[in-house]
């Protein structure tokens, strides 16, 4: 049998179980999109590598991590984001770097998880939530997978949650915030997980809105300017934002 004819062979049974999966949801949409997958990443529905949820097509952890052993990944490390994490208040940050081979520099995607953000069903995992994510993320980002994978569905939906009550903290007034208003660092904190954005990206870009050699040596007034620049730009344009965080450089945890 034929390469051609075994991936014509896959669609026809994926589509067949996605039927009697979901039946009356599966339009010809949602089916072309599903061939697509099937051919293009060899995923399978049998095997649970894919859900239907809300119209959508959603990658599985168990799907990445079944992509990355064909596409014979060599490996992937998971670390803690200590100065973004508070453990105490079930709130985690990790960070994974996929390596596809080994001479691969490292593909990295940032998870987060909070009792906010997360199904009341893992409530007190929120650890291993983050760890999840934040590998769901950088295998996308290393194998070009531009669906969102479930596990990612509590942190996009809270999204929203978390934009809702952002506006109607009280916005500064000429640069300044008012002693009662949130801590800067906690704001930026929050718009960094509500936007799923790169800390270290942000930390570059910060450095540079400021005009300063390291983002200590900036002022209370210019942060504070930055973080309200960067919640606008991030609500009106993320994508936008994304082009101009990933023209600067990584830096290196830690550095200045």
């Amino acid at each position: 049998m034929d390469g051609d004819q075994m991936k014509r062979d896959a669609v026809i049974r994926a589509m067949q179980m996605a039927k009697r999966l979901w039946p009356k949801q599966v339009s010809k949409m949602l089916a072309q999109q599903l061939a697509d997958l099937v051919e293009e990443l060899r995923v399978s529905v049998v095997s649970g590598d894919v859900q239907l949820l809300g119209g959508k097509w959603y990658v599985t952890h168990t799907g990445l991590l079944r992509l990355a052993r064909r596409r014979r990944c060599v490996g992937i490390h998971i670390e803690s984001v200590p100065a973004l994490s508070e453990p105490l208040m079930g709130r985690w940050v990790f960070k994974a770097t996929v390596y596809k081979s080994r001479s691969c520099k490292g593909f990295v995607g940032y998870g987060d998880a909070d009792p906010s953000n997360v199904s009341a069903l893992v409530h007190g995992a929120e650890m291993r939530v983050s760890e999840t994510r934040a590998v769901n993320r950088a295998l996308r980002k290393a194998y070009g997978i531009g669906i969102c994978s479930v596990e990612e569905i509590g942190a996009l939906a809270s999204a929203h949650a978390s934009h809702a009550e952002t506006r109607k903290l009280p916005q500064p007034a000429n640069g300044n915030r008012s002693h009662g208003g949130p801590k800067v660092r906690d704001r930026l904190c929050q718009i960094i997980r509500q936007h799923q954005l790169d800390p270290n990206l942000v930390k570059s870009y910060a450095t540079d809105f400021c005009g300063v050699k390291a983002l200590r040596d900036a002022t209370r007034e210019q942060v504070e300017n930055f973080v309200t620049h960067l919640a606008d730009w991030a609500e009106k344009d993320r994508n936008a934002l994304l082009c101009q965080l990933n023209s600067y450089p990584v830096q290196k945890e830690g550095a200045a």
